[in-house]
């Protein structure tokens, strides 16, 4: 499986129809979110697609059909544009978009029932624990031991991220989480290699894409240095063992379907140093199409270039209940 080539897809701009991308957003993640589509705006225009920029935060939705909009890009991250309630919006309003519908959006945004389902499923995932005050993330530092990271149930970016060493610590570590969400996630920190991995439907088929392997100063993989540095080492072709880049894809496909994704997202994993055990993190169901984003550049050693991966995802826009 980690021979990965796609083809570029051969699709008409002109029956694509008048497409809206959706950006910015009220989410703690508006300014990459803005990143995001701005850039696959710019791909699609080149492509010849009638697209248009439409913020969310700015626009009622309504206004969508009012425009005439046949399908829409969504390049929103975080609430309200990666949780279900936007996808819901667009259902209701009967125009097609991209990623996962609105239940696979909704699981896979909140970390906590998205480990409940792997878990359920037999799928490794790194035990956790749910708390609701710094006492208990104390208690949970006893049970999973150090390091343990803390951060929102329902958030992305690693925004309110922590790594606690110490139960001293604990209590900064909640109320960093906890200002984002009621509902904090206390996870058994793996010691190892972080990796990411794509899946993209292609042909009506979960494909995962080539692995890639993130190396970051001092292991600090945070809101910074993800978007805003170049400090950040991300290796595609990965240099894992061929075994061990298979294993990740399998685990990430069954994810992906576990979840009941569609269209595309990508996989975060970490492989654990001691036996090389992999665990996945979290799935991203609207991926970031920055700069430093990781899925265009997965696609790119698969044979596809940016502006070719938007027009495929665009291409793929559906609702609910429609053929995938």
């Amino acid at each position: 499986m980690s021979q990965v080539h796609l083809q570029p897809p051969r699709i008409d701009p002109a029956s694509l129809g008048k497409v809206a991308v959706l950006f910015g957003g009220t989410s703690a993640e508006r300014e990459v979110s803005i990143m995001s589509g701005t850039g696959v705006l710019q791909a699609l225009q080149s492509a010849g697609v009638n697209a248009f920029a439409f913020d969310p935060a700015e626009r009622p939705l309504e206004d969508l059909r009012a425009e005439g909009v046949d399908r829409c890009f969504i390049a929103l991250h975080g609430r309200g544009g990666e949780d279900g309630t936007v996808q819901g919006a667009l259902e209701l309003l009967k125009i097609p978009y991209t990623g996962s519908g609105v239940m696979a959006s909704s699981i896979a945004m909140d970390k906590i029932m998205t480990k409940r389902i792997w878990r359920f499923e037999g799928l490794p995932t790194p035990d956790w624990r749910m708390v609701s005050s710094a006492d208990e993330c104390v208690h949970a530092l006893a049970v999973l031991g150090a390091p343990m990271i803390v951060k929102p149930a329902r958030e992305g970016s690693s925004i309110g991220l922590t790594k606690v060493t110490d139960p001293a610590q604990c209590a900064a570590a909640y109320a960093a989480a906890a200002q984002h969400d009621p509902e904090v996630l206390c996870e058994q920190f793996i010691e190892g290699e972080e990796t990411t991995c794509p899946v993209l439907i292609v042909e009506g088929h979960a494909q995962a894409l080539p692995v890639i392997r993130i190396v970051a100063p001092g292991g600090n993989y945070d809101y910074q240095n993800k978007y805003f540095t170049d400090e950040v080492q991300y290796l595609c072709p990965s240099g894992l063992d061929a075994d061990e880049e298979a294993e990740i894809q399998r685990q990430v496909v069954r994810a992906f379907r576990t979840l009941g994704c569609r269209g595309w997202a990508r996989a975060d994993v970490m492989i654990r140093q001691s036996d090389r055990q992999p665990f996945l993190l979290e799935i991203n169901t609207s991926p970031g199409m920055t700069g430093h984003s990781l899925v265009p550049m997965s696609a790119r050693v698969a044979g596809l270039s940016y502006e070719q991966l938007c027009v495929h995802l665009l291409a793929s826009a559906s609702l609910d209940g429609t053929p995938r």
